[in-house]
C-alpha cells in the first residue's frame, strides 16, 4: 500500500529541448529497497553508483560528465534517495528535486523520536500510535498493525526479512549482526525500541550527517536542495521534513534550500 517511487521525469520531445538521460535506479534487493547508499547489509551500492554507473553511463551516451548536469529526483522512497545521494555525494551532484522523502529527520520517524521513545507501537501516554491516516485525519492502521504485517511476510515472523518498509529501512540503517542479520531497531512483537541499534542509525540520519559536516559540506550544497511535501501526509512523513526545513534555515553558510508545504495534501502531492 505504500506509495513508493524511484526517479521520475517526462520524456522532452520538443525539438529545442536540450536532451538528456534519464537513468532510473532499481530498488529491489533481496532485503527490500537498499537506497542506493552504501550499508553494512546491501553493500556499496552508493559507491558503486558514483564511483562505477554514473562515470560508464556518462561515457557510453556521451553525457557531459560534470556536476552541474547530474540532478535528482523522485518522490517517497525516492524522494529520500534523491536527498541523501546529493547530501552524502555533495559535489558530485548538481541538485535535488526530493518530493515527499521519507524522513530526513529520526526524531521523526514517521511519529516515532527513535532517540528518546522507548517503544514504537504506544507513544508516551500509552495510546496506540497512528501509522497512516485517511484524508480526514482518522487512523488508517497504526505501528503496531502494519508491523505486524511484515512479521508476517517475513521469515521466522520478524520485519527483518519481510522486504516491507519497516524491513526496508532496518535493512538499510542498521548494523550488520556475527549472524549476517540486521541488527532490529526495536522488538518486533513487543515494539521496544533497541537503543543501541539507534545510535547506530545516526549514520544514516541526514539532519545529523549536516549538522555534524556543515562546515566542510554546507558551501558544495549551497542551493542545490529542494523538497516539497504535504503538510498531511498520509504516514505522518512531514514531521521529519519539518525538523529538517527548520535545521535547513540555521544554517552558515546559508543553505539556499527551497522547501515547500502544501496545506492538507496528503503523501504523493507534487507542486
Amino acid at each position: 500500500s505504500r506509495h513508493r517511487t524511484g526517479a521520475v521525469g517526462t520524456r522532452a520531445s520538443a525539438d529545442g529541448a536540450p536532451r538528456f538521460v534519464r537513468l532510473q535506479l532499481d530498488g529491489a534487493g533481496p532485503l527490500g529497497d537498499p537506497y542506493q547508499v552504501d550499508s553494512a547489509n546491501h553493500g556499496p551500492y552508493g559507491e558503486a553508483l558514483v564511483r562505477e554507473l554514473i562515470p560508464h553511463v556518462e561515457a557510453a551516451y556521451r553525457c557531459l560528465g560534470q556536476p552541474h548536469a547530474r540532478v535528482l529526483t523522485g518522490g517517497s522512497t525516492g524522494g529520500w534517495v534523491s536527498l541523501g545521494l546529493q547530501v552524502l555525494y555533495p559535489e558530485f551532484f548538481g541538485g535535488c528535486w526530493s518530493g515527499y522523502p521519507d524522513p530526513p529527520d529520526f526524531r521523526a520517524l514517521q511519529l516515532v523520536n527513535i532517540y528518546r521513545d522507548a517503544n514504537a507501537f504506544t507513544n508516551e501516554w500509552g495510546f496506540e500510535r497512528p501509522c497512516a491516516r485517511a484524508a480526514d485525519g482518522d487512523t488508517e492502521f497504526t505501528m503496531r498493525h502494519e508491523t505486524q504485517l511484515e512479521n508476517v511476510l517475513g521469515a521466522g515472523n520478524s520485519f527483518r526479512f519481510s522486504g516491507g518498509q519497516w524491513g526496508s529501512w532496518n535493512a538499510t540503517y542498521s548494523p550488520r549482526l556475527p549472524s549476517g542479520s540486521p541488527a532490529m531497531i526495536w522488538d518486533p512483537r513487543t515494539g521496544a525500541i533497541n537503543p543501541t541499534v539507534a545510535t547506530a542509525w545516526q549514520s544514516f540520519d541526514l539532519r545529523r550527517h549536516l549538522e555534524a559536516k556543515w562546515n566542510q559540506v554546507g558551501p558544495a550544497l549551497k542551493g542545490k536542495i529542494r523538497i516539497w511535501m504535504g503538510d498531511a501526509d498520509t504516514y505522518f512523513l512531514d514531521g521529519g521534513t519539518r525538523l529538517f526545513d527548520e535545521f535547513l534555515k540555521k544554517t552558515d553558510p546559508p543553505a539556499e534550500a527551497r522547501l515547500e508545504f502544501a496545506a492538507g495534501k496528503r503523501h504523493g502531492w507534487e507542486p
